[in-house]
């Protein structure tokens, strides 16, 4: 009997260390193929915001992982905006009015602190509208998010006419963009 345990046990010993291995030479890989993390920063997206919430900061990470999982992650921490309030969060064309080519990607809501994040499995890196009628492709490479809510906006921006970037097809004025980024942008 002995000598079947000590088999058991080498066997689960080997399965051990490959998957050890697999845990260890994939991050390697991933890293060879250049696929780091991104990091960057948000600005306000106008100037009554950056007046309004001067001590708004917001930094994205991208974890780009869609040739291993299928989506890349996308992680957004937020603070220094209005409490308790819902922002809407998408890859944009341009960081600016008209901003282009959009695609709405999640919401956060940030706490009394006025601090939000938010976690979004998508396609990040390699992000594009296509529009089947004029064949033109156009890549996403920017990052902005709207107050969710037209009312939220006012102190900052009253009177503002809403816009349409929520789930419901009315927002606030844009919070928050990659502006900061022009003439180029902060995703590939």
């Amino acid at each position: 009997m002995q000598p079947i345990n000590i088999m058991k046990r080498h066997y689960l010993s080997l399965a051990i260390a490959a998957f050890g291995l697999t845990l260890i030479l994939n991050p390697v890989a991933a890293h060879a193929q250049g696929l780091r993390p991104s990091r960057f920063n948000l600005v306000p997206a106008s100037g009554p915001i950056a007046a309004c919430l001067p001590n708004a900061a917001a930094t994205v990470t991208v974890f780009p992982r869609e040739d291993v999982r299928g989506v890349d992650t996308l992680d957004l921490h937020a603070e220094g905006l209005r409490p308790n309030t819902t922002f809407a969060v998408f890859l944009t064309e341009m960081p600016v009015p008209p901003f282009g080519a959009v695609q709405y990607i999640g919401d956060f809501t940030t706490n009394a602190a006025g601090r939000g994040h938010v976690r979004i499995d998508a396609i990040i890196d390699e992000a594009f509208a296509f529009n089947n009628i004029t064949g033109i492709r156009t890549d996403l490479n920017h990052i902005v998010f709207w107050f969710a809510d037209p009312a939220d906006d006012e102190d900052c921006v009253p009177g503002s006419a809403p816009a349409h970037f929520d789930g419901d097809g009315q927002s606030g004025v844009a919070a928050m963009s990659s502006k900061n980024f022009l003439p180029g942008a902060p995703l590939p």
